[in-house]
């Protein structure tokens, strides 16, 4: 996957994968329709982010679901 070329599929990969990586219920809240190519740098910062670390504290999991929320699409 070339995650270096903005695109709605890209944007759905990221999301499932970080959704994936951080194993939480209640990220199904998060979808990939959320997201459109506006905010592509901003989730690719925090997806490497997460694909980088193993394990994750309450907080910093906190902070991740947060910052996903403010990238969200405003409807």
């Amino acid at each position: 996957m070339n995650l270096s070329q903005k695109s709605i599929e890209n944007v759905d990969y990221m999301i499932e994968k970080i959704k994936e990586k951080l194993k939480v219920l209640n990220f199904g809240a998060i979808k990939p329709s959320h997201f459109d190519e506006e905010m592509y740098e901003e989730l690719k910062e925090i997806y490497e982010l997460v694909m980088k670390k193993n394990s994750f504290s309450p907080n910093e999991m906190q902070a991740i679901a947060e910052e996903l929320g403010n990238l969200r699409k405003n409807k």
